[in-house]
């Protein structure tokens, strides 16, 4: 089934307007990166949102989803929450700090080093995070409706094509 062309969008307006006032430069990248900067920026948005409903913000649900995906005892140090979100190790001793505050995580002794801590998802946590992940998807699948299927695929192994030269510098 081939899809109907989409109607003229800003980025195409923006990409001829660069073309007419600097017809000496190649703008062919603003074609797909303004666009996924574009896309970004709504996504963000939405995602926002889909937390918002669960009472939490995006840094919340990053830390809180990294604790639920790491499965049963749903527990990290704060070292490798600090790897899983990309953050530095102070903001992360703040983000737990609230976190905890908040009755959805707490700190506790390492069984395996005792000058460790490990950090653990309470029941309330738990319960916010899987609430808000399935409004996340949905969101996204929402997002995701106006591509065939079959077009999905393709285009996430395009992405991590791109993505992959900013990971493999980390």
């Amino acid at each position: 089934m081939e899809s109907e062309q989409p109607h003229e969008d800003e980025v195409d307006r923006i990409i001829a307007a660069w073309r007419r006032v600097r017809p000496d430069l190649d703008v062919t990248p603003l074609a797909v990166l303004s666009r996924v900067s574009r896309l970004d920026r709504h996504l963000d948005t939405a995602r926002r949102g889909a937390f918002a409903r669960h009472h939490l913000e995006p840094w919340e649900f990053d830390v809180l989803a990294a604790l639920r995906r790491a499965g049963a005892p749903f527990s990290l140090s704060p070292g490798t929450l600090v790897t899983q979100t990309m953050v530095t190790s102070g903001t992360m001793t703040n983000r737990i700090d609230r976190l905890e505050t908040r009755g959805l995580v707490v700190r506790q002794p390492s069984p395996a080093d005792r000058r460790g801590v490990l950090v653990h998802l309470t029941t309330e946590g738990g319960e916010r995070v899987d609430a808000a992940f399935s409004d996340l998807l949905d969101v996204e699948h929402q997002v995701l409706s106006v591509l065939d299927a079959q077009d999905q695929p393709a285009i996430a192994d395009l992405l991590r094509r791109l993505v992959a030269q900013f990971d493999s510098l980390t």
